[in-house]
């Protein structure tokens, strides 16, 4: 990668042309030149991929005050974020009085993982800016790259996989308020993204000198005007701008067994998907007898891992049931899903497998779920996991498509859904160079496609060809890593070898040094690596024990996915094998790759 000033040396000329060009564009507009969007200055001399790319960004900070810029950039050039983030914590904050100060350790924290301040992540800003260059609607898992985000949601931009995983095992009895977690790896850290002093008050939005980003939580956006840029929010205040991206998300499903069921049902169930809901599921938990939890995927299954262990600190009956045979049994091949269902058990969980619900009553302070197989469980809670709907609340008023198969605005592979507004997370339907058109419910997804469709809404237009992972744990021993299509009905195969203490997800926080395994992944792409040359077992040979090993989704005899069990850090050579695209007369030679057979 060039060093600054080596970049600087031979993108000087391209600044200087797109700076002359754009005083002229504004003496002919008459506009001001904060107010000119960053697309606008793609004209004039292109460089090489890399250097065209740094040309944006640096004629984007010098025109734009910064308005629009790559987290990731900021993240790369440490001193820069170093410098960023002590002249952002030097602002005055109306919070500023409640912080405490980091300690020592904390502050020896990556950049990737920064320190947020005690305060009330739930502070808003009062008044609301007219205009905004880029706007972001939806709580970003990538803030730094937007300068207008609003969510209707009361907190800060935050990351969810710590909802269901690392936060239920913290031994501190006020984690429901601070939502500070040790990792597997025993490194502190909060759910937040940034401090609440990284973001600057929405009033200065439009007078920022330098740049910066906005929040404006617990706001709504009922309405889109495409033809005239502009959005309406539930308190009818009108947002004019010149780019938008929709990061909307999802709302989680519901059966309709539990809707039809009265209030006192809807009362005692959770759908789990935001800060609330693990406050609230928290608090259930220390307070009831019985929690059932509705659904055999990732959520389902790490909610019943999390509520499991504390059943064993409490008098608490903790049960799990699915429609499937196993756990993740959409997911995992059904040898494995067996195998995990039996963990799950060992967990201190009563799984009640290929249970479909018919009806759910409240009858004497309890809830009765009937089976249609005729079993009844009685139970005081129900957690319902049971997927996300992509929320498209907007698609209406804003004339945008929606996926008729996977749901989800539809969008090219730039991730654009019209010329001015652009789709990232759950709620894009996004076409996959490799795959075919897709939707993706997972932090990885969200965080690199929000970074590719802010570059997009500068004038970058890159397809999205990055095949995102996601993992998921089943309590600090087992865990999995997964990319592509990972789906039970295709035909899978499966190479496993004996595990050692290194081999847990534990142990891979302690390598890399954070539990958001994404974030330590790199953007290389796995060029020839060197496999194993130990002998490996016979493909297909399945045992009890899956102690760690590698497991191939095929489709047309091509590896579309694979999930990597109790392997961790070796996702780019998993993702080179699906970008290939090739058949495999072995796949027991590929799975040496990841060198599985190695102690």
């Amino acid at each position: 990668m060039l060093k600054c000033r080596t970049a600087w040396r031979k993108l000087a000329p391209l600044a200087r042309a797109s700076s002359t060009l754009c005083r002229h564009n504004v003496r002919r507009a008459g506009q001001s030149l904060v107010r000119v969007p960053v697309a606008h200055m793609s004209i004039g001399p292109s460089g090489a991929g890399g250097e065209k790319k740094l040309y944006f960004l640096l004629t984007g900070a010098a025109t734009l005050c910064g308005g629009v810029y790559a987290y990731r950039t900021v993240k790369g050039d440490q001193k820069r974020y170093e410098e960023r983030m002590e002249e952002l914590s030097s602002r005055p904050h109306k919070a500023a009085e409640h912080a405490v100060e980091a300690s020592p350790e904390e502050a020896a924290e990556p950049p990737a993982a920064p320190v947020v301040e005690e305060v009330d992540s739930t502070l808003a800003y009062p008044k609301v800016p007219s205009h905004a260059p880029y706007l972001l609607i939806g709580g970003a898992r990538d803030p730094g790259a937007k300068v207008l985000i609003v969510t209707a949601e009361p907190d800060l931009p935050y990351m969810r996989p710590p909802l269901s995983k690392e936060l239920w095992f913290s031994d501190d009895a006020s984690v429901t308020e601070t939502l500070r977690f040790k990792q597997w790896n025993g490194k502190e850290r909060s759910i937040y993204f940034q401090p609440p002093s990284f973001y600057i008050p929405a009033e200065e939005l439009e007078s920022a000198e330098n740049g910066g980003v906005a929040v404006l939580t617990g706001k709504k956006v009922v309405h889109m005007d495409v033809r005239g840029n502009k959005i309406k929010l539930d308190d009818d205040t009108e947002i004019s701008y010149d780019k938008c991206l929709i990061a909307t998300g999802g709302i989680p499903r519901n059966l309709q067994a539990i809707e039809r069921a009265g209030e006192e049902v809807m009362k005692r169930t959770t759908l789990f998907r935001k800060v609330d809901d693990f406050k609230s599921l928290d608090k259930v938990s220390r307070n009831s007898k019985s929690i059932t939890i509705i659904g055999g995927g990732f959520l389902g299954s790490e909610l019943a891992c999390a509520l499991g262990r504390r059943s064993t600190e409490a008098d608490l009956e903790v049960i799990q049931m699915f429609p499937e045979k196993g756990n993740m049994g959409k997911v995992l091949p059904e040898y494995l899903s067996n195998w995990t269902t039996e963990k799950v058990k060992r967990e201190g969980v009563k799984v009640i497998s290929e249970a479909l619900v018919k009806s759910v009553t409240h009858k004497d302070d309890k809830l009765e779920i009937q089976l249609k197989d005729g079993r009844l469980v009685t139970t005081d809670h129900i957690v319902a996991a049971v997927g996300l709907e992509p929320n498209v609340d907007l698609a209406k008023s804003a004339g945008l498509e929606v996926d008729s198969d996977f749901g989800g605005f539809r969008v090219n592979a730039e991730l654009q859904a019209r010329s001015n507004i652009w789709v990232a997370g759950d709620a894009a339907c996004f076409y996959d160079i490799r795959l075919g058109r897709r939707r993706v419910e997972h932090h990885d997804h969200a965080v690199v496609s929000g970074r590719l469709a802010g570059e997009n809404m500068t004038g970058a237009n890159k397809p999205y060809w990055h095949q995102s992972m996601f993992w998921s744990d089943l309590g600090p021993d087992v865990g999995y890593e997964a990319i592509g299509i990972v789906d039970s009905s295709l035909p899978t195969v499966g190479v496993f070898a004996k595990a050692t203490a290194k081999d847990t997800p534990k142990a891979a926080t302690e390598k890399s040094g954070t539990g958001i395994r994404s974030e330590s992944e790199t953007e290389d792409t796995a060029i020839s690596p060197v496999a194993s040359s130990t002998p490996a077992p016979t493909v297909g040979q399945h045992r009890d024990n899956y102690g760690k090993g590698v497991i191939f989704y095929l489709r047309d005899k091509v590896v579309v996915g694979i999930i990597l069990w109790n392997v961790f850090n070796r996702m780019p050579i998993a993702r080179k094998i699906i970008k290939d695209g090739e058949e495999h007369a072995d796949l027991n030679e590929v799975a040496k790759l990841f060198n599985i057979h190695e102690d």
